[in-house]
């Protein structure tokens, strides 16, 4: 009897379409690229491409997302624009021909600015650095951040004034018997973090086994019934955040232009905002797989504020608990999600302080923000944004040792000028081919290049040379099998498994189909080893 149509807004079914399919044609049809996942691509460029982005991310990535979000698409803008920010460190280090180590620093330094410039987050965006984009760094290195992060907040200041991004009032202060609360929703928040991270991770892959077309058509259609039916998934959320850090009843009016319109069961709202919550993450996904393109940095900022809302407001309904204030614990929700989502528990707690002000809610953004970090790390040991790098061993690490090894490749170290045999080659023949190499190791094809045997030079020394035994042997006699094979696919991690386990000093490199490509020495593996841990870290040890 409360619902009237008059309330509702036709135009939610039409812009989420018009918006993924403009998106989707400017990428496909202009940028001619890639550019989802914008912190993704940053990780791939340090571990793989030696902190190289390409120019046209320096813009491209802005344009797609302010088409997306402007028409509706349920994603942020943060990824984009810190994609942007590192797009212009590197390129800027690139057009002065800086070294290696430089050129990450200066990608480093386009994060931050962009998070602290969007966030007014100074001390958040070196964090966001250190945490989701896992650069060891030390004091030499970090200075540079530094000074980025100070003056992009400046400007940001100057550009669009003093005031918080989300404005909030502490209601209470917060008292020990709160805190086995703050630890509950800490838990609370982890599993939420799980659930987003595979959940989207699902999506991600129905919408991939699509032809292009399917993704726009599926994606655009969900998307718009998802606003439709939930007005709040509209967008990046931050006035659904605002509302709810109004306190007061201002939290009632999330369901205006809905079909749940003047619902006056505040339960009601409560389950309402409950599947907001849990849609969230198949708007985001339908955003980004229809074509669109954004992040999930603010929709992890709108999760987590719900959810602390929602979790405070429930409990105080039931009454059998201290009063929880609301505000307060939607921010430790925002925390909570943030540090689980991101595996950055540190700028999750400093970014709520600075985005608000909120410096008196040190200690339960603290544990929130820990408790869930440690939640989520039981069941995943990567964040959203590594997940998919870490599974193919490309994702550089804190630990030094792994994160030189994400930056060699197989194919920089093959040696692919080491000459074949075939087994039905007589022993005449390969002492000729033996005489044309250095090497003391000569691996073994048929007619199609598949590899099927080694030839050690130990094992034929002591007969090549006696011309007398050349037409009596072939190559099939001293043919030995090989400890293993090498996929060129493979990660560097692996391949060092590989010689470990086989404690074979040189291995032989096959393609998909098992043709022979090059062979790979603990030797040249080593030395590349050197040189890159040369590069890369004896500035941050001088």
């Amino acid at each position: 009897e409360n619902f009237s149509q008059a309330n509702l807004n036709y135009s939610y079914l039409l812009f989420p379409i018009v918006g993924i399919l403009v998106a989707s044609l400017y990428v496909r049809y202009i940028v001619k690229d890639d550019i989802s996942h914008g912190v993704t691509k940053i990780l791939f460029a340090i571990s793989q491409r030696k902190s190289r982005i390409k120019p046209h991310n320096m813009h491209s990535s802005l344009v797609a997302s302010s088409i997306t979000i402007g028409f509706g698409g349920s994603v942020g803008a943060e990824a984009p624009i810190v994609l942007t920010g590192s797009a212009i460190g590197s390129n800027l280090g690139r057009y002065f021909k800086l070294e290696q180590h430089s050129l990450m620093i200066l990608v480093g330094c386009g994060a931050a600015g962009a998070i602290a410039g969007i966030f007014k987050a100074p001390i958040a965006g070196i964090l966001f650095v250190i945490e989701v984009l896992l650069l060891d760094l030390t004091m030499s290195s970090i200075l540079p951040l530094l000074v980025t992060a100070v003056t992009a907040t400046v400007v940001s200041y100057l550009l669009t004034g003093m005031d918080a991004m989300f404005a909030y009032t502490l209601v209470e202060q917060f008292t020990l018997d709160r805190i086995p609360y703050v630890i509950l929703l800490g838990i609370i928040c982890g599993l939420l973090s799980l659930y987003v991270i595979r959940c989207m991770s699902w999506l991600e892959s129905i919408f991939h086994s699509l032809p292009h077309w399917k993704r726009f058509v599926l994606g655009g259609v969900m998307l718009s019934i998802l606003i439709f039916l939930f007005p709040p998934l509209f967008g990046e959320g931050y006035n659904t955040i605002n509302t709810l850090l109004a306190g007061g009843d201002s939290f009632t009016s999330l369901t205006n232009e809905s079909f749940f319109y003047n619902l006056e069961s505040r339960w009601a709202i409560i389950v309402f905002l409950i599947l907001v919550l849990l849609f969230k993450v198949f708007a985001t996904s339908a955003t980004n797989g229809g074509g669109g393109t954004g992040g999930v940095f603010a929709p992890t900022l709108f999760l987590g504020c719900i959810v602390g809302f929602v979790f405070s407001y429930t409990l105080n309904q039931l009454g059998y608990t201290t009063y929880l204030p609301q505000e307060n614990f939607a921010l430790m929700g925002m925390s909570g999600v943030m540090a689980g989502v991101m595996h950055a528990p540190l700028t999750g707690m400093f970014l709520i302080v600075e985005l608000t002000g909120g410096y008196d809610m040190f200690l339960p953004l603290m544990i929130v923000s820990l408790v869930s970090y440690v939640t989520i790390l039981i069941f995943e040991k990567h964040s959203i944004y590594a997940i998919r790098l870490a599974k193919r061993g490309e994702l550089i690490t804190h630990h030094k040792d792994k994160a030189v090894l994400t930056f060699l490749k197989i194919e920089d170290l093959l040696e692919k000028d080491i000459p074949t045999v075939t087994p039905d080659m007589s022993l005449g023949e390969m002492v000729k081919v033996i005489s044309t190499s250095n090497r003391n190791i000569f691996p073994v094809v048929d007619n199609d290049n598949i590899l099927i045997g080694l030839v050690l030079m130990n094992d034929i020394r002591n007969i090549m040379f006696r011309p007398e035994l050349y037409e009596k042997f072939t190559v099939e006699k001293f043919m030995v099998g090989t400890p293993a094979k090498i996929d060129i696919n493979n990660s560097m991690e692996e391949v060092m498994d590989t010689f470990e386990t086989t404690k074979a000093w040189n291995l032989p490199v096959v393609n998909e189909k098992g043709e022979y490509v090059g062979l790979l020495s603990q030797s040249s593996v080593f030395n590349s080893y050197r040189e890159v841990l040369v590069e890369n870290y004896s500035q941050d040890d001088e």
